[in-house]
This record gives structure tokens, C-alpha cells and sequence, in this order.
């Protein structure tokens, strides 16, 4: 890895025109570095209100500051319609974690406890102490 790049973890969740709005934050967040994408799950709203959830996680490795990284993040959700509050949640991206390596992780302290529509996704490409969860049944959906 080039030491001028950081990792990225990142979660992602939408639970209007989800395909639509993952193809291109995939697509956005590529073009940043290199990107790993976990499967997507079909997750129950955390309130249980809203339509259930596609959740994903990402690990990106870039050359963005966090800064220019939190700031391109909330320009995509803003591109996709995003309201706030809504419970119709076009594309919703965290930025849980950053660092120079997965052993050397710096958790965002906003994000935590990581609830578990974020863990789920993220412990498909990241194997962490702080990722573990208990047994689940929700669905992966096919690759977008």
C-alpha cells in the first residue's frame, strides 16, 4: 500500500430506489480508489418504521483526507435526494472507520456502538473484534 493512502471503511444503507442509488455511490466511490464492496443485506429499519434496508460495506483505499472524504460522502448523499429526517432514506454513507491499516484502525466515536446493519456488512471484508455479532437471518441479495 502507498503510505500516502488511507482506508476507508465505510457503510452504506438506502431503503428508497436502493439499486439505483448503490450503483452509483459504487460507481462514485470507485473512482476515489481502490474499492471492496461486501455483499448487500436486506435489513429491517433500526425503528421500525421505515421499509427495510439494503446495507453494504465498503473498504476504500484513497488519497482523500477524512475531511475531503466526509465532505465528497455527504455531496453524494445530497446528489441522490437525500432528506433529513425521513424515514425514505435514498443513500445514507458512514464513515466508521479510518487508518493506515485494519490493524491500526481509528473507530469515528460518532458511530459508535456500531449498530448491527453496519457490522453485519462490514465483517464480510473486515475481520474485528469490535465487528463480531450474533447469528442472523437477513438475506444477501444478489450482486448489484
Amino acid at each position: 500500500m502507498n503510505v500516502t493512502e488511507t482506508i476507508f471503511a465505510l457503510a452504506l444503507a438506502s431503503n428508497c430506489q436502493p439499486q439505483q442509488n448503490f450503483q452509483y455511490a459504487y460507481a462514485a466511490i470507485a473512482r476515489l480508489g481502490a474499492a471492496e464492496f461486501s455483499k448487500t443485506y436486506l435489513i429491517p429499519c433500526r425503528d421500525g418504521v421505515g421499509a427495510d434496508y439494503w446495507n453494504s460495506a465498503c473498504l476504500l483505499r484513497s488519497r482523500c483526507s477524512v475531511e475531503q472524504l466526509q465532505n465528497l460522502l455527504k455531496q453524494l448523499e445530497a446528489e441522490t435526494g437525500r432528506v433529513r429526517p425521513s424515514h425514505q432514506i435514498s443513500l445514507d454513507i458512514d464513515l466508521i472507520a479510518w487508518g493506515n491499516s485494519l490493524s491500526k484502525m481509528e473507530f469515528n466515536p460518532k458511530k459508535m456502538p456500531l449498530a448491527l446493519d453496519v457490522k453485519i456488512p462490514l465483517h464480510d471484508l473486515w475481520r474485528h473484534e469490535s465487528l463480531k455479532y450474533p447469528r442472523h437471518s437477513f438475506e444477501a441479495l444478489s450482486p448489484i
